[in-house]
This record gives C-alpha cells, structure tokens and sequence, in this order.
C-alpha cells in the first residue's frame, strides 16, 4: 500500500440490481491501435438517469432505464484519490459518458482514529467542484481500501472499523435498506442488463476481515529483479490466513453461482500480479488459489478483475487450467509513485502519470468484446487492450 497519499421508459432496459444474499481455452486477444479504436469509443450520447426503488424480502433493487437498444456498456473506475488533491480528473472522466464509475478504495486519505476528522476529510472530497460534476453526472458505487477504512496497510483489527463503515456508507449513499449496511464488511454485488446480457460488478472487502500480514526478512534476497526498492512484506505460510473472512467466502460463492454473462471483481489490492514484497493478495497465496479453484469449481464465466492501490495502471494476466484470468489495475486518480514493481505477469503497462481506466463493454456485435484503456490526465488514451468475451468461457460453442 501506498503511503501518499437510475421514471422508467417503457422501453429495452438497462437494469442494474443490488443483491443480498481440461482443455486450455485458446485466446484471441486483439490490439488496437488509437486510431482503430475510435470507432468503438465514445459513440454513446449520456442519457438522462433517474432512480426508483423497489423492496423485496431478499434485495434491494434499483431499476435504471436508458435509450432503446442499449449494447454498450461503459463502465470508469479508478483509486487513490486524495482530498487535498484539486482532481480534475473527475473531469476528465465525465466527459467520456461513462454509465457508472467505480471507486476501489483510498477515495480519500483518512488515516485516524478520529471519526470527526474522517468525516471531515470526506466533506473535502464532496466539496470539490471536479467531485460534484462527477456524482451529478455519473452513478457511483465504491469499496474501500486502507487508507479510507483505517490506515495505512490496516486489516481486521482496526478498533474503529464499524464506525468507519458508517460514514462510508453514508458518503456513497447506500441505501438505508441495503444488505451491505447490515452484514459485517461493505461486501455487495450489482447487476447490469445489456440487451440480452447480465453484467455483474463484484465489490470486495479486503479490509474487514484480513490477517496480519508478515513482515518480509529477506526471503527474496536471491532474487535482484527486487534489488532496487525496500520489500515490506512476505508471502503466508500458515494456510488458516484469510482476506475476505469466512461468511464473506460463502457470499462470493453464492454470487459466482448467479447467473451472468460477465462478471467484473472489482478488488482495494492487485489480484492479478506476482509476489513483489508490497502488500497484494499475493501475500496470501493459498487465498488467491481458493479464488482461482472458485472461479473454476462454480464454473462462472466472464470472469476477470479490477484493482488499485499502487498509484500506475497495468493489465496482468494469470494462465489457468480453464480460461485466462485478467487483471486490470487502475490507481492514481491523484496520486503517483517513482516505480512500477517487477510483474511477470504484466502484459500492458506500466502507466505512471495520473489516470482513470475505462471498461467498454460492446454486445451489439457478433463476438461481444470487453475494451479495456487508461486514459491520463491529459486525456491520452495510453493503453488499449480488446478481450473476446468468448474467450472468458467454460463451455464454448
């Protein structure tokens, strides 16, 4: 970690909800350059969004309603934002219409034990100009990551987690009637309607419930890739470690089990990269082995991840026995940092500068293609990678 800092139209549909409760695939990854790209992007004019609500005994439900024949999705997402920071880069973000923008956590720089001043520090945030031309024209939903929950690298034993909840809670508006606001942790899903596709994003905690982490004594040492920096900590050996906590592992199953086209895990901490001695679910890799025999075991297809935390955007990528696992980091809505870490498992990136990443989702086509860009505070777009959604499958036809 980091120490720096939905009237409803009687039309198609898109509909998003809240709920409660051995052969190798071959791939066909295509790159684009800019210039190709532009006829996927930015082609959506934003319409006008209003929410209503509707209870049931197992969900709390928001219908959201868009133009006829909506088949593209866009979905912003991004982290490491401070509140001291003026972050036109909310900007930025609005200008490119996405549908909805996720916060994966350290959306403000807490750090205290004095809930007054967290409050105050996310009054901070939602006074900004840039802040509110985002929540007036774009949804929001979040999940934390250290520095918002508690501190810096914070797991389960941060005394003011349940107070802490509550004022994020209330900043993203989380409905009083939400599942998130009476179970332990902010874990929830959200489900998105696209023609005739379910897009499922995934919020995580990894703060709640962690275990300590292990302070690194050299066990790397051999290897020079890592020569160049100080490692803080060492991978588990003690397999009874958690990051997501019992009850929050049955959830996850549960939600792996609903039906969907693609699923979005959207994770405070990189999923997708090697061990580089900061903190990262690699710190735990029987953990993130249990998510990959997950994935594999309820057969979810379209799976793949979206992080923050190291203050660079990268995608990395994890072979596995069924379909290939991304992971695609955006981090550094303000905040920056001097190195990206060694990462075999990178396949774009590194970008340093300030940015926010793009998800474009297209199902108006024959093959359904997931777009993945980072676009830089200068509004560059600075990388591009295409998924064939065909290729995130168990069975295809």
């Amino acid at each position: 970690m980091r120490k720096l800092f939905i009237l409803i139209f009687f039309t198609p549909l898109l509909v998003f909800s809240q709920v409660d409760n051995n052969t190798k695939s071959s791939e066909s990854i295509h790159k684009k350059t800019v210039n190709q790209s532009n006829t996927i992007k930015n082609k959506i004019h934003k319409e006008s969004i209003d929410q209503s609500i509707k209870i049931s005994s197992d969900r709390n439900r928001r219908d959201a309603s868009f133009s006829k024949n909506k088949s593209i999705l866009k979905i912003a997402f991004g982290s490491c934002a401070s509140q001291t920071h003026k972050l036109p880069i909310f900007n930025n973000v609005v200008n490119h219409q996405p549908d909805i923008f996720i916060f994966l956590g350290d959306n403000i720089y807490g750090d205290t034990k004095d809930m007054q001043e967290l409050k105050e520090k996310y009054n901070q945030l939602s006074e900004k100009e840039s802040y509110k031309n985002l929540k007036k024209n774009v949804p929001i939903i979040a999940t934390w990551d250290d520095h918002d929950y508690g501190w810096n690298d914070i797991g389960k034993n941060y005394k003011y987690k349940e107070e802490s909840k509550e004022i994020f809670l209330d900043f993203f508006d989380v409905s009083e009637n939400s599942s998130r606001r009476v179970h332990e942790g902010i874990y929830g899903s959200y489900n998105y309607k696209l023609d005739d596709m379910t897009v499922q994003i995934i919020l995580l905690d990894q703060r709640t419930f962690r275990d300590d982490l292990v302070t690194y004594k050299g066990e790397f040492n051999f290897d020079n890739r890592y020569s160049f920096y100080k490692q803080d900590y060492a991978p588990h050996k003690d397999t009874t470690t958690t990051i997501l906590g019992k009850e929050q592992w049955s959830w996850l199953e549960n939600e792996l089990k609903n039906q969907a086209d693609i699923r979005i895990i959207a994770t405070g901490t990189q999923f997708g990269i090697e061990w580089n001695g900061y903190e990262a679910w690699a710190n735990f890799p029987h953990e993130q082995k249990k998510m990959l025999d997950l994935i594999n075991k309820t057969k979810a297809n379209g799976v793949f991840f979206i992080s923050g935390d190291v203050h660079y955007s990268e995608i990395s990528k994890i072979q596995t026995d069924f379909y290939p696992i991304y992971d695609f980091t955006s981090s550094g809505l303000s905040s920056t940092w001097k190195f990206s870490t060694p990462n075999k498992n990178r396949i774009e990136g590194p970008i340093m500068e300030n940015h926010f990443g793009l998800i474009t989702i297209n199902s108006q086509i024959k093959t359904p293609t997931i777009l993945m860009e980072t676009w830089d505070i200068y509004d560059n777009q600075r990388l591009e990678y295409i998924i064939n959604l065909e290729d995130l499958q168990f069975n295809k036809e």
